[in-house]
């Protein structure tokens, strides 16, 4: 039965999320079936997940959060990273992390092909008997 992998990308920041989703899809092996979902920001990533846990194997969560001068960065990078975590333990599947914490934009450009991680990352969690 071919694996089924869902790839939830913010795309805030369109020419960075572009970078990411198209560094992890070169990741991914052409056997599996591919569902890409697009959320406004970083915190709709788990939510999104969280709907369709029981349709896909596994998951990935591609997208950028800058920080600003307010504390939001902060709570937006540790509460989606600890949610996706939740979800990947509770549900034993793997959810590849690709979302980017960067302190400026050329940060996050250098980084764009960090997508291609979390796709690989992935799949070894995935293959494991």
């Amino acid at each position: 039965m071919k694996k089924k992998i869902l790839i939830v990308i913010a795309d805030y920041y369109k020419e960075i999320s572009l970078g990411l989703l198209n560094s992890a899809k070169k990741n991914l092996p052409k056997s599996y079936e591919i569902k890409v979902i697009k959320v406004p920001g970083v915190f709709e990533i788990p939510i999104t997940i969280s709907k369709y846990l029981k349709k896909f194997d596994a998951f990935i969560a591609l997208g950028c959060v800058i920080k600003g001068k307010t504390p939001h960065f902060e709570f937006i990078s540790q509460s989606s990273t600890n949610a996706i975590m939740d979800l990947s333990v509770k549900s034993k599947k793997p959810i590849g992390n690709g979302i980017l914490t960067c302190l400026n934009m050329n940060q996050a450009k250098v980084r764009k092909k960090k997508g291609a991680e979390a796709a690989k990352a992935t799949i070894s969690v995935l293959s494991q008997k």
